[in-house]
């Protein structure tokens, strides 16, 4: 590899290679090996919870929300990811000369609606301006705080045999939400990206005492690409059934026309859960008493120690091997 490519940044095994030997490789430390979506770092008398994030989508707005909401909604959810209850974020913009004042007025406008809405505060960031035509008109860059409860220890170590793998709603509405709009595509229905917040829901499992072992939300490389990344971290296998699978006829439509499947396109508003397998049921009707957990679902489970694979069992009893993808079919979708 002589030249960056765009698959290097889509959640595939491409970025996994470039973190590997590029990132990981010159920066070891116990907190970066761990590769979580936030770092846990342990102080004196607390757990917390760091990340950060770029947003590039394209197109900045679509259907669904834009890439404000998208940046509050991410970080957040990436602190939610390894157990933490989001506090504090940062907001800095790089901003291309010549970008419509109006546009960012309703950028700046969703950012403090989703902020609220998430329980947050944005308190520190930045501001720069690019020569016109050298910005794709506004890039975001946020970065989080949270806090861990003491007790919680989530990580590929706590996965078990007999695990549930939950998600709480219907796959792929991101990225395909993103594909129609960037490429005008007409449709019939109501696709949207499923950007939110999902800090409640994990507030409501932590309350209820729900024995949860692992998070993980699925963006880029979609479900197939964080369970093909859970699997080879953890050593057990993983299998999917497909007849579980939540799709909206729009997303199913889109599928069928486009031939790309729904597990591996991005989504903004999910959670992989992966519960002890005797609470799963209780913790399913819990996720769907709340706005979007509503139409969550038992997806798969945990089988025996292995080589460390996902599976789909079929809708026709075949087992087949789902392998982790070479990059996101879309690339620029966060």
């Amino acid at each position: 590899m002589k030249k960056i490519e765009l698959a290097h940044g889509s959640g595939g095994v491409l970025m996994r290679e470039f973190i590997e030997k590029e990132i990981k490789e010159r920066f070891k430390n116990k907190e970066l090996e761990k590769l979580l979506d936030s770092a846990i770092l342990k102080t004196k008398n607390k757990k917390i919870a760091f990340t950060t994030d770029s947003y590039v989508v394209s197109p900045i707005f679509f259907p669904g929300g834009n890439i404000g909401e998208l940046a509050v909604n991410g970080t957040v959810n990436d602190l939610v990811a390894v157990g933490a209850f989001p506090k504090f974020i940062s907001l800095s913009l790089i901003i291309e000369e010549g970008f419509l004042l109006e546009d960012l007025r309703k950028i700046l406008d969703s950012i403090k609606k989703a902020a609220q809405k998430a329980g947050v505060k944005i308190v520190t960031g930045d501001t720069k301006v690019v020569d016109k035509g050298k910005g794709d008109g506004i890039f975001i860059n946020t970065s989080g705080i949270g806090f861990i409860p003491e007790e919680i220890d989530l990580g590929y170590h706590k996965i078990e045999e007999g695990d549930y793998v939950l998600i709480n709603g219907p796959i792929g509405l991101h990225g395909f939400s993103i594909l129609v709009s960037r490429e005008n595509i007409e449709i019939e229905g109501d696709l949207k990206s499923d950007t939110a917040p999902l800090n409640e829901l994990w507030e409501k499992l932590y309350e209820n005492k729900i024995e949860v072992h692992f998070m993980r939300d699925p963006t880029r490389g979609g479900v197939q690409g964080v369970l093909n990344e859970i699997a080879k971290e953890s050593g057990f296998d993983i299998i999917l059934y497909e007849e579980k699978l939540p799709l909206t006829d729009e997303v199913r439509g889109l599928s069928e026309i486009l031939g790309i499947d729904p597990l591996l396109m991005a989504n903004e508003g999910k959670m992989i859960f992966f519960v002890k397998r005797k609470q799963a049921e209780k913790a399913i009707s819990i996720l769907r008493e709340y706005e979007f957990g509503k139409n969550s679902e038992i997806i798969g489970e945990v089988k025996e120690k292995g080589e460390g694979v996902l599976k789909l069992k079929t809708k026709l009893g075949v087992t087949r091997i789902l392998d982790m993808p070479y990059a996101d079919p879309l690339p620029r979708i966060c």
